[in-house]
């Protein structure tokens, strides 16, 4: 551009532009604008002046105003012929409109430049930019070869390849358009020849793509192969397509180069000599069933198999065992070679052949054991031990564990004089009685001295970690984790609080002498969550300082439990934060992409498209934004024209109706990472500490598994009903409103009987996802108000069927189509009353009660409720305004009498209910915080042989003043001192008050709301 060339910018002598920016970057916005006004008054027709202008006003948050002076820019663009048009207030604009939400109008700017300038590369880039933020693939594709056409340039017709690719991958292009990337790519290497790495990566992810893995060997062991400058990644490379294409002895022989080359030591030219992957990979060539390669691309889930799963070999024993023995050839000669002590690759490699032995038949057990027992003595103390035997041990039968299990503990006895090295020998055999299973064998007493001893051998050698930093780990800092476990084990077999109680004290205690360990602090949320003291732990959910892509994988920890309850503020903030960074992603994510494209690295072109469409179609992401305005909606359900507000923001409902229609078609992702939860609680929607105790049994990978797909499915259909409930809502309210005889003359305007019918459709589906038929639905809730059948019926899905029940009422006041004998108005008060009054009566207090039923009994007040309260409300403004205009004496007087009486009735009821729920309230939190205090304190106060305080009292112990070893460093004795029993059962206290004390004004708020309400009837 000459412009640009001349120091002009968008025409404009960049000397009178610079202060503009120069004030943007420093975020003197003011001072820009003043700079702006300043610049249009010298070039009042500069398109690039006003989109400057514009691009000031939007990060000054005059949104509208900024829209408007872009309008005028790409006015200008579009009837001044006499107007610079360059990609400077092209992107100015771009920028401007994509903050503003119509990149389609930056899109269509760019469009017409390059419909008047045909040839102009720095427009066509704009224009390829625009469709990357669209993610229109096809016309990525098309701008990119137009590109290519004129300039010739390798780089644009990967953009191109890239684009097809993309079309395949994430949208709806066939595979026939894999043919004609290969064509482009061909046609290019004949003319052009290959320049660029990236360049042949692609062509053989391509030809990978159609199962060419023939063609693509001999393209990499072809001249352009040298384009690979690292030996071992071309090898890698090169021994995946072999095996990929079945000739397993080649791939094979390859991936022993690459282990041989890395036993070699010189990690700059061939990397760590520690390749573990690389070995499983000449390994299942070997024996022909690495089915890592087989399986092609990897699953959706974040759960994919691990590289260690593999198929029984169908060689025979002979060629079995020759093949192995050239195996174990090979791992002498890298253990010879490894010539330092933290190579552990060569030391897997022989168990993992004793493994492939059992597994084909010919094993020995004995062997495993040894092989094993052998790893342990040199790398039995580091913290990765146990997750790298753990496919080993599965293997085993329950005899030879227990013969593994009293093998290593042996080990630690006999071995070092490393005190470090002791301490990490035993967590390492905690750890593998816990992998194993052993833990939920033991009898009650044997596992309480167990997590005696783990607390014992913390407090012990706490010395060793006297100099260590404050944020360095502390030496035998799990065992307080695994000790916390134990004890909630115990509280579940027992059901004793004490247990409860002293898990939560270690746990305070270690972060006491150390903050930042974030596996406590999960282990506590969870623990203050089943306590119902969810302020405490949200106040250490906000202490892991959850940030950017942890907020999807790692915010199930607490956004369940938040949703349940009555914190709506900090519930709001949890969503807000979370949907501020997924909507920040998705823009951002575009920038990415064509940095990606601008710098030639397309593999992360493709990473980071298919990692965008994975967020976008998060199970989370789905779930938080139907929760953020369900929140809103439940704030405001007290006042019937504030409710319908909000409703209309949403369009009535009918947004998240058509995200519910989506769900079935759409594959949901699950992103969370649950293996950081505890062992009680494996997925949001399950607590064994609920349950009674079953043994080991749950503890199972596959019941974990299991447990893990049903949850998901459970999630599905969760989404699809709360996605039903807003336009739900707004319908019972349009046809209790229609109810009110007269109410058209009232307000002027006209039911439409299709929304009466369009309820009556969603009612349908809504039982459909209860696994009723609609007609069993309803007779299922007349049978259950009767008490023809148990109130357990519901149980599993209880807010679910009250809110069906709330609805089918405000059907049935316009349609009647309910059996006439039946009073919907009843049902629905005496439903609620019941199951709202059994709730209260089954919960004690809740210092001593954790695990009941408050989230379910503030669910059942914010929404069924709360929904029947709206239901009311409509009702009553149209009766007070009929009433007032209706002469007395005529046939829809009498209805509204009658249904004035319902109303009434319906109040009173409400009312009583929402005061039993009350006086439960302030019964709790009258009590004396001393007398709470002294019973939590009080259960570990037990006298005998066995039962809780054993643990508590160790560290107890640790802590007092007068004990406190001098080797323990003024940090962590400073800390010691610190920590207080007392404090811990004030926060616990406090923070159940808290939540009692939003739940009251919750319910106040709804008292005072239907006494005015009924004031005025």
């Amino acid at each position: 551009m000459m412009a640009s060339k001349l120091g002009l910018a968008g025409g404009i002598p960049e000397r009178r532009v610079r202060p503009i920016w120069d004030a943007i970057d420093s975020r003197q916005f003011k001072n820009a604008l003043k700079h702006c006004t300043t610049l249009l008054s010298k070039y009042p027709n500069s398109p690039y002046a006003l989109a400057l202008k514009a691009l000031v006003l939007e990060r000054m948050g005059k949104t509208e105003e900024a829209f408007s002076v872009c309008l005028n820019a790409k006015d200008l663009l579009y009837t001044n012929d006499s107007v610079l048009i360059d990609d400077l207030t092209l992107s100015t604009l771009q920028i401007v409109f994509q903050r503003l939400d119509h990149l389609d109008m930056a899109t269509s700017s760019y469009e017409y430049a390059c419909g008047k300038f045909p040839n102009n590369l720095d427009l066509m880039m704009g224009l390829f930019n625009c469709y990357v933020r669209e993610y229109s693939f096809v016309k990525q594709q098309q701008i990119a070869i137009k590109m290519y056409k004129i300039v010739g340039e390798e780089r644009f017709l990967l953009w191109a390849v890239c684009s097809i690719q993309l079309q395949v991958l994430c949208g709806n292009g066939g595979e026939k358009l894999l043919l004609l990337a290969e064509g482009l790519l061909k046609k290019h290497i004949a003319s052009h020849s290959l320049h660029e790495p990236e360049a042949l990566i692609v062509y053989i992810s391509l030809l990978e793509q159609q199962s060419k893995y023939g063609d693509a060997l001999e393209l990499l062991t072809g001249k352009f192969g040298s384009l690979i400058m690292t030996e071992v990644d071309r090898l890698r490379l090169q021994g995946r397509l072999l095996a990929r294409g079945g000739d397993y002895a080649a791939a094979a022989s390859i991936f022993q180069k690459v282990l041989e080359l890395r036993s070699m030591c010189n990690a700059k030219l061939f990397g760590s000599p520690d390749d573990w992957e690389c070995f499983l990979h000449y390994l299942g060539c070997l024996l022909e069933d690495d089915s890592s390669f087989c399986n092609g691309a990897n699953s959706d889930s974040i759960y994919a198999l691990k590289p260690m799963d593999s198929q029984v070999s169908v060689l025979t024993d002979e060629a079995f065992g020759s093949r192995l023995s050239n195996a174990s050839s090979l791992v002498q000669k890298l253990l010879t070679e490894a010539n330092n002590d933290t190579v552990r690759c060569p030391c897997l490699a022989n168990i993992e052949i004793e493994r492939r032995k059992l597994l084909h038949g010919i094993g020995d057990a004995d062997k495993l054991l040894d092989a094993l027992v052998q790893y342990f003595f040199r790398f039995g103390h580091l913290a990765c031990f146990a997750s790298d035997i753990e496919m080993f041990l599965h293997i085993l039968d329950l005899d030879k564990r227990a013969q593994l299990l009293e093998k290593l503990m042996e080990c630690c006895e006999s071995l070092s004089t490393n005190p470090r090295k002791t301490l990490g020998q035993h967590i390492t055999v905690f750890k593998i009685q816990n992998i194993v299973g052993s833990m939920f064998t033991l009898p009650v007493n044997e596992l309480e001295t167990t997590a005696v001893k783990m607390s014992q051998m913390y407090c012990e050698n706490l010395p060793l970690s006297k100099d260590l930093d404050a944020q360095e780990s502390v030496y035998g800092e799990e065992l307080l984790s695994m000790a916390c476990n134990l004890l909630v084990q115990l509280f579940w077999r027992t059901r004793h609080i004490g247990y409860l109680v002293e898990s939560i004290m270690i746990l305070e205690f270690g972060l006491t002498i150390r903050r930042h360990v974030w596996q406590y602090k999960i282990l506590l949320l969870h623990l203050y969550s089943h306590w119902n003291s969810l302020p405490l732990a949200y106040e250490w959910y906000k202490t892991l300082d959850v940030k950017n892509i942890l907020l999807e994988t790692v915010s199930h920890h607490i956004f369940p439990q938040m949703l349940a309850s009555p914190l709506w503020a900090d519930s709001t903030d949890i969503l807000r934060d979370y949907l501020r960074f997924m909507d920040d992603h998705f823009r951002e994510s575009a920038d990415l992409t064509f940095l990606a494209y601008r710098h030639r690295s397309y593999s992360k072109v493709i990473e980071f498209v298919q990692f965008k469409e994975r967020l976008q179609q998060s199970s989370q992401y789905l779930m938080a934004k139907i929760e953020i305005p369900m929140l809103q909606l439940k704030q405001k359900a007290n006042s019937i024209e504030e409710g319908e507000g909000i409703l209309e923001s949403l369009k009535q409902g009918i947004q998240f109706l058509e995200l519910s229609d989506k769900i079935g078609s759409k594959s949901l992702t699950f992103n969370e990472e649950l293996q950081l939860r505890p062992w009680w609680t494996p997925t949001y929607d399950k607590n064994y500490l609920l349950e009674p105790f079953e043994g080991v049994s749950y503890c199972t990978g596959q019941t974990l598994d299991d447990q893990i797909k049903q949850s998901q499915a459970k999630v599905v259909k969760t989404i699809e009903k709360r996605s039903l409930l807003p336009r739900m809502v707004y319908l019972s309210i349009q046809c209790a409103s229609s109810s009110v005889k007269g109410s058209v003359e009232a307000n002027g305007s006209f039911f439409d009987p299709k929304l009466s019918l369009e309820l009556r459709l969603l009612l349908d589906r809504y039982a459909n996802i209860l696994g009723f038929s609609f007609q069993d639905a309803v007779g299922l809730a007349f049978d259950i108000s009767s008490g023809l059948k148990d109130a357990e019926a519901w149980s599993c899905n209880l807010i679910d069927w009250m809110n069906f029940v709330v609805f089918l009422n405000a059907w049935n006041l316009y349609s009647h189509e309910v059996d006439r004998d039946s009073n919907t108005w009843l049902l629905v008060n005496l439903i609620l009353k019941k199951y709202i009054l059994d709730k209260v009566r089954s919960m004690g207090p809740l210092e001593s009660s954790p695990g009941c039923d408050l989230p379910n009994l503030v669910l059942l007040v914010t929404e069924p409720l709360a929904w029947h309260i709206m239901v009311i409300q409509s009702c009553a403004r149209l009766l007070v305004t009929s009433g007032k205009k209706k002469k007395k004496g005529g046939p829809s007087e009498h209805c509204n009498v009658q249904l004035s009486q319902q109303v009434q009735d319906s109040i009173q009821s409400v009312c009583e209910t929402i005061e039993l729920v009350r006086q439960w309230i302030n019964q709790q939190i009258s009590m004396s915080d001393n007398e709470k205090s002294e019973n939590i304190l009080s259960s570990l106060r037990q006298d005998g042989e066995f039962g809780p305080g054993k643990v508590y009292r160790v560290v107890e112990t640790l802590s007092s003043s007068s004990t406190i070893d001098k080797d323990l460093g003024d940090r962590i004795t400073r800390a010691l001192q610190s920590w207080s029993p007392a404090d811990i059962t004030r926060k616990i206290i406090t923070s159940q008050r808290t939540a009692l004390s939003n739940f009251l004004g919750i319910c106040d708020s709804k008292i005072k709301s239907l006494k005015e309400l009924k004031a005025h009837l």
